[in-house]
This record gives structure tokens, C-alpha cells and sequence, in this order.
């Protein structure tokens, strides 16, 4: 916000001064200068020097070819100030354009242009176990404590384009999003300072294609690399493309603790359930525990032993009664479902 009032301040002192000048429309000249100037500083400052160097060899291009043309031009005659000037600007542009449109299909060695890809691209033993990371989970964080476990093996890829959309929802004016996007980057520094994992930042971006999956798809074919998400379409679709996912949401219902019928456990009922006088605890990893008769206990801590662990595609949900609340014959009662309500029998479970 500050930085803003400051480049709005800048503008208005300059249209101010161009006010107080000589110049014939001083007034548009300065708002118009200063900004021009507050544009090309807000590019630099969101864009890579890549990017820049581009849009320069372009610029270079066209006006080589603009000069070109107007000197054929004026040697049979054609001399007009439109022309020359609409020449210059068209062919500027298209120059510009093009080559930073097709920045990463150029391979100039002499500048660097395309390092960072011809680099990505050579084979490397330590490449072999690529592994890229979508936004969803450094918004996430948990890949932090995973990579650090060692679990993760190979090199992490950070694709430029992912890093944009991380800075988009950083900057948004939404508080929640904003911390979203605060947070990936602070799991994102984690992750690049750890001493045992190697993290690199990619250039490689695929302009033709505007969406953010289609270009970690395309990324994760070219790269012969998984892909690490939180993302469920993201997942589907990679998939059906034939691309290796990590997802860490599974691996979380994976490593989950296993709890069978008949075990103790200790759980704090925090609110009433769906059905009649039925409670509601989670466990620390946050699995649902639905407590039976629980709805009296809300707001205490109590002993419950678990009758029924259902696993559906939400997660998994765990049915519980009161340690000591056994039925007459002293079974415990069978919660088979709790999306489509429960259903009691000393005799067993009925469906």
C-alpha cells in the first residue's frame, strides 16, 4: 500500500511541475512521463531480467527492420511522416512481441537467454527423481516437515510461473488469501534453505498455454517428473495424462494411526452431531470421532470405545460410544453409516 502512495505522489508532482513548465501541454506530458516510468518500474519489479532482454532484442529487431524499410522507402520517393512513424511503431511492437512471446525457443548463448532451460533440459543424475511442486501445497505447508523427513527424494522444481501466481495471491486484497500467498513463500524459503534438499527455481514456461495445470502437465511430460499437489481436478487430469502425482492429502489418510473396534481412546466432545443426542470430537490429526449418547458430554473430555471406523472419499470417520455405555448383553452397538444415519441390533449390524 505504501509503495503505491508513493508512485501516485511521484505522478502527481510531476503533472505538477509539467504544470509549471514551458512545454506546450506540460500537464499530459508529465502524467504521461511519469507514468510511463511507474509502468516500466512496476514491470521490472514483476518480471524476470529474461523477460526484459526479450522484449529489448525485439525492440532492436523491429527497428532495424522499420530503419530498413524506410530508407528502401525513401529512395523511390516515399517519404511521408505517417508512414515513417507508423512503420516504426508497428514493426517495433511486432518485434517486441514476437521474440518475447517465443523467448523460450531462442537459444542465444552469448546473452544467456535461455540458460536457465538449456540447462534444465541437459541430463543430470540428480534430475532424475524430478519432482515438481504445485502452489496448492507450499500454500499448504506439510511439504516442509516432509521433505525434511527425507522421505521425498531427487530434486524439487519450482516452476517461474507457479512463483507468479503465488506473488498474485500474495498481493490480493482478500486478508485470507493474502496470508495464503504469505505463507508459500515463507514454506518455499524453508524449503530452499534446508541443507538437505535441493530446490531449483525453473525458467521454463510454455506461453501458448494460459493455464496454470495445463503448463505443470506439460512441464511434468517434458521433465519426465511427478508432480507434488493438493489439487483434486489437478490430480484427475494428470493422471488421465499419464503424469506420476504425489499427493499429500493421501499420504496423510495413509499414515494415519489404525484403530479397530474395540479400542480406548480419549477425546474431547466439542459439538452436538446430526443425529439425536449424538456428539462430535476430532482426533489430532483431524479425523472425526462421532460419539453415540455423546451429545450430554460437549465441551469434556471423556474415555470412548470405538464400535466402527468408516473410510469414505472425504476421509475417515470414526464411531464411538461411552466407555462403559455397553448394551444389555454387553456387545457394543455397530454405527455402520453416518451419512445415511445409524442403525442399531444386539444381534449384529443390519444394513
Amino acid at each position: 500500500m505504501q509503495i503505491w502512495f508513493i508512485r501516485s505522489l511521484f505522478i502527481l508532482l510531476s503533472t505538477v511541475l509539467g504544470y509549471f513548465s514551458n512545454i506546450s501541454y506540460g500537464v499530459i506530458v508529465g502524467f504521461a512521463i511519469s507514468a510511463i516510468l511507474v509502468s516500466l518500474e512496476y514491470f521490472f519489479k514483476r518480471s524476470v531480467f529474461k523477460d526484459f532482454l526479450a522484449c529489448l532484442i525485439g525492440l532492436i529487431i523491429g527497428l532495424t527492420v522499420a530503419s530498413l524499410i524506410i530508407h528502401i522507402s525513401s529512395t523511390i520517393g516515399i517519404e511521408n511522416s505517417v508512414f515513417v512513424t507508423g512503420t516504426t511503431l508497428i514493426l517495433s511492437y511486432i518485434g517486441m512481441m514476437t521474440v518475447y512471446r517465443r523467448r523460450d525457443e531462442l537459444n542465444i548463448p552469448l546473452i544467456g537467454l535461455h540458460k536457465a532451460q538449456s540447462n534444465l533440459q541437459q541430463y543430470n543424475p540428480k534430475r532424475k527423481n524430478c519432482k515438481i511442486l504445485d502452489t496448492s501445497v507450499l500454500i499448504d505447508g506439510r511439504i516442509s516437515d516432509i521433505c525434511q523427513t527425507g522421505f521425498i527424494e531427487g530434486t524439487l522444481l519450482v516452476p517461474r510461473f507457479i512463483l507468479r501466481e503465488l506473488q498474485y495471491i500474495a498481493d490480493s486484497t482478500n486478508g485470507l488469501r493474502r496470508n495464503k500467498g504469505r505463507r508459500g513463500f515463507k514454506v518455499l524459503d524453508m524449503i530452499q534453505n534446508a541443507p538437505d534438499i535441493e530446490m531449483e527455481i525453473t525458467e521454463e514456461d510454455f506461453p501458448d498455454i494460459e493455464d496454470v495445470d495445463a503448463k505443470i502437465i506439460q512441464l511434468a511430460k517434458e521433465q519426465n517428473a511427478k508432480v507434488i499437489t493438493n489439487d483434486f481436478n489437478l490430480n484427475q487430469v494428470a493422471e488421465l495424462q499419464g503424469v506420476a502425482v504425489l499427493n499429500i492429502n493421501e499420504l496423510a489418510d495413509s499414515v494415519k494411526p489404525m484403530v479397530l473396534p474395540g479400542e480406548i481412546m480419549s477425546v474431547r466432545v466439542i459439538r452436538e452431531g446430526k443425529e439425536s443426542n449424538q456428539g462430535v470430537a476430532y482426533l489430532d490429526d483431524g479425523t472425526m470421532v462421532i460419539v453415540e449418547e455423546g451429545r450430554r458430554y460437549v465441551g469434556q473430555s471423556i474415555q470412548v470405545i470405538v464400535t466402527t471406523v468408516l473410510q469414505t472419499n472425504a476421509g475417515r470417520m470414526i464411531f464411538t460410544r461411552k466407555k462403559g455405555d455397553e448394551t444389555e448383553n454387553g456387545e457394543y452397538e455397530d454405527i455402520r453409516s453416518y451419512s445415511r444415519g445409524w442403525q442399531r441390533s444386539k444381534n449384529g449390524p443390519r444394513y
